[in-house]
Parts: C-alpha cells; structure tokens; sequence
C-alpha cells in the first residue's frame, strides 16, 4: 500500500498547490516533483466474483493500485466482504444497475427501481454515499440524465476483453489505446481480465503512470463532477 498512500498524498500535493498540470509540486518547501505525472482510472463492470474479484484486489493491493468498481446488484449478496474490502482499500464503487438490463428502451420508471434498488444494497453495506452510475453498454434512454441523481461513468479505451477472453489480446489493446486521463474499462468476472489489468498496472506503472479512482481523475484535472453528466475520460464528457 506504499505506492498508493504515496499517490494519494500526491494528489493531496497537486490539489493544494493548484499545480494540477503542471509537473512542478513543492513537496517539503526543498524537493519538487519535476516529472510529468501522468494519471490513468481502471474501471471494472459486472462484479463482484468471489474467485476472481479476491485476486484482483489482491493484486491492486500489491501494487498500490486504485481502481473503480461497477457492482451488479444481483451480484451483491454474498460478496458483502469484498464490497466492505473494496472501500476499505480505496477503491470507488460504483452502480452497474440490478439486473445488468439494457436501459436505452426502458420506462423511467424501470430505470429508477434498476439504479435504486442497488443504491439500496450499496447503502446496506457502506452506508449513504453517492455511488456513481455506469448504465450496462453506457446506454440510457433519450433525456434520462433528469433520472439520475449522480455522474455516470463510460470509457475511452475499451479492449473487449468480454469478446475475445485472450489476455495477450487485452493487454495489447490496452497498451496500445492508453494515454493519460483514460478511463479504461474491464470486467472482473474474467480471469483473462484479471490478468490482464495487472500486467498492464506493471508495465503503466514502469512508464510513471499512477492508478486512481475515476473520482480522483476527474479531481485531479479540476473538473467538478456534475449529476446525470457522462464522463468518458479525465479529459472530456462523453
């Protein structure tokens, strides 16, 4: 956990001196951080999954790693302990809707009770909190942004890992995709999946990178996360 207490006293660095971009952050009134920080949020859909959700944040754990985790509700009860060590470890979780339905045809009504009863679960478990929104597919009936009471969450690098279940394959699509600010997206039901993000937490964090929450990217680059606002990377809305 070095790296992370490490990441986040940086961001606490960044934030306070207002040099979020700027590579320059005095550190003890002596020492500066001159290089280039460059910040990317690894997203994980579908979970969680005893076997391997446990060995992804075992291995974000080893790594000082953040990421940001999109629960199913349906996949919640039993998995208590995972969702408590997920927040405990300073990860973000989020909401991927109950029952993983496609929103983009469904009645307001059907998209309320779908991000309500997980807030619920979530609420159950961590307690109130805001629990940010990534719609199944990223895709939400025309003018629902009125429905939803938090900012959702889409991607900028999406190396389908769901279709190919390669490792090789997703790392590479990752690695060649990634840039800083991205938000890629994964799926923690995998174990190709798992694999692969922790191969590409090694290499990335080799080049500089530092792993946050989408949270902190959004923070980082200054930008005030808005309710039933998409975001799809650190830079930009979708």
């Amino acid at each position: 956990m070095g790296k992370r207490r490490t990441a986040a006293a940086l961001l606490c660095a960044l934030l306070l001196t207002g040099c979020a971009g700027s590579g320059a952050v005095e550190a003890d009134g002596t020492a500066q951080i001159t290089e280039e920080v460059k910040y990317v949020a690894l997203t994980f859909d579908d979970g969680p999954r005893r076997a391997t959700t446990t060995r992804l944040l075992d291995g974000l754990k080893e790594r000082g790693a953040a990421a940001t985790f999109f629960l199913v509700g349906e996949e919640i009860a039993g998995n208590e302990d995972l969702i408590r060590r997920m927040a405990e470890e300073g990860h973000q979780v989020g909401n991927h809707t109950w029952s993983h339905m496609r929103l983009e045809n469904a009645s307001p009504e059907t998209v309320r009770q779908e991000i309500q009863r997980t807030d619920e679960a979530l609420d159950a478990i961590l307690g109130p909190g805001s629990y940010w929104l990534r719609p199944p597919y990223g895709l939400l009936p025309a003018k629902a942004e009125t429905l939803i009471p938090v900012p959702m969450v889409k991607w900028s690098v999406d190396p389908r890992d769901w279709e190919s279940r390669d490792t090789k394959k997703v790392t590479d699509a990752i690695l060649k995709a990634v840039k800083p600010n991205s938000i890629i997206l994964l799926h923690d039901i995998y174990p190709t999946s798992v694999d692969a993000a922790l191969q590409v937490v090694d290499t990335l964090q080799a080049q500089g990178y530092w792993f946050v929450t989408v949270e902190e990217l959004l923070t980082i680059n200054g930008i005030k996360p808005e309710k039933g606002v998409m975001y799809r990377s650190g830079d930009l809305p979708a």
